[in-house]
């Protein structure tokens, strides 16, 4: 190592230091906090203030020019799902089958599934309040906190799985971009990751964590429309269709010529942005049926889903400038040579990189963005698949979720735990989450 690299690493460290402290001390939007440690990067790094300056404005620009219109239709999808209570009937549906002791299997296949399209903090709202009641309408003897955090704790996991792991949620769909990784095939081994992890993160955690842990009433209960709910098998229309299409498109490159030439339009349907824009339209009459002419419904909708996109969209701009820095300044360059000494394999690497920026920026979609975009150079030069790259980074976001992650309170408030009980049960979760990811993701890597 040169002193070049020591002096980038230390700007680094200082620099998202300083994120740290203006977003959790200086109680900062993390926008505003991470583009203070970008520029803070790029001047400590020895950068001029005009390259610095065109760097954090190329990252941004990148970033939200690819992700910004799938954050406002999922953010749309979602608000449909959440309005016209299609999301909550799938898992009422779910519970009702699965009876008593296949509740917690129920919640987490549900949150699963609805998770594929919706924003981590959407299904959150959606699903906690929820299952907090099919809890609560437990046989007796079965009401209590324990009974209620085994329901809970899985639809937890499987969110949190598919919101990291799998596409078309802008943390992964930004990786498969920034890597060159194939969509298709990262949606298919995400899923092939995923659900044995939350299985193992969610219902056979919760038995360990659940327990001795005290809960207070729910926080909030779900914004509804007036319209009738849609039947459980259009909600799941709506859900799925977007997730059908991705992975449709991709199919259609394993048919022989002779046939593929006949579904060739399936190849710009599965584009993210055109998949979920396909989805939102036909989700509209799915969901609301002849109301969908209604303004109040029209705006009902979108006012639900605007009004966290703004923070999102800061946050994931500031966190592709915060990358851009990074790579200009020199850290993916010096992250291949690393990588080439055969130091530590890339995998394991570009997991530990993401979990060092997760604790640091509480983000999961800016430790995501920012690994992805300094990796990019080791991932041509070390010729590992990008796809498990992606896995292995997504899997690195989540490590414990802590005080500077805005899920972490959000969490809080819907469990109804308190702080040590937040930590015991979610935080302990989205560590397990990262740490049997990360397994998964070698052996399978190992494997196919």
């Amino acid at each position: 190592m040169t002193p070049e690299d020591g002096r980038l690493i230390l700007s680094a460290i200082i620099g998202i230091a300083l994120s740290i402290t203006l977003i959790i001390r200086g109680r900062l939007h993390p926008f505003v906090g991470l583009l203070c440690g970008a520029f803070t990067v790029g001047l400590l790094a020895g950068l001029p203030m005009e390259e610095t300056a065109k760097a954090v404005e190329k990252g941004a620009g990148t970033i939200l020019g690819g992700t910004g219109l799938v954050v406002a239709l999922g953010l749309g999808l979602g608000a449909m799902l959440q309005l016209s209570d299609g999301a909550g009937g799938l898992a009422r549906a779910a519970l009702r089958l699965s009876g008593i002791r296949g509740a917690p299997w129920a919640s987490l296949c549900t949150a699963i599934v609805i998770g594929l399209p919706l924003f981590f903090e959407t299904g959150l709202v959606l699903l906690l309040p929820i299952v907090a009641s099919a809890a609560a309408a437990l046989p007796h003897g079965q009401d209590d906190d324990t009974a209620k955090l085994r329901l809970m704790l899985p639809a937890l996991s499987g969110l949190s799985v598919v919101h990291a792991l799998v596409p078309p949620h802008p943390g992964p769909l930004l990786a498969v971009n920034a890597l060159g990784a194939n969509l298709g095939l990262t949606l298919l081994y995400g899923l092939i990751v995923g659900i044995p992890t939350a299985i193992i993160a969610g219902p056979l955690l919760a038995r360990f964590t659940a327990p001795g842990v005290k809960l207070s009433p729910p926080l909030l209960e779900p914004v509804k429309a007036d319209v009738p709910p849609p039947s459980v098998g259009r909600a799941l229309t709506a859900v799925l269709l977007p997730v059908v299409l991705i992975a449709a498109g991709q199919a259609v490159a394993m048919l022989p010529p002779t046939v593929a030439v006949h579904f060739h339009w399936l190849g710009w349907v599965s584009d993210p942005v055109v998949a979920l824009l396909v989805a939102v339209l036909v989700a509209l009459p799915l969901l609301f049926g002849r109301r969908i002419t209604d303004r109040t419904i029209q705006n009902a909708i979108w006012t639900e889903a605007m009004t966290p996109a703004g923070g999102i969209l800061l946050a994931i701009g500031a966190g592709g400038a915060l990358k851009q820095v990074l790579v200009t300044a020199g850290l993916s360059d010096m992250l291949v040579r690393l990588a080439d000494g055969g130091a530590i394999s890339p995998i394991l690497l570009a997991w530990g990189v993401s979990v060092c920026i997760r604790l640091a920026t509480g983000s999961a979609t800016v430790a995501t963005i920012t690994t992805a975009g300094v990796m990019q150079g080791l991932v041509a030069a070390s010729g590992v698949e990008p796809e498990w790259m992606v896995l292995a980074i997504g899997a690195g976001s989540l490590f414990f979720s802590h005080v500077n992650d805005p899920g972490f309170w959000l969490v809080k408030s819907y469990l109804g735990t308190d702080m040590p009980g937040t930590f015991r049960t979610w935080s302990i979760m989205e560590t397990v989450v990262a740490v049997v990811g990360l397994l998964f993701v070698l052996v399978a890597s190992s494997i196919f």
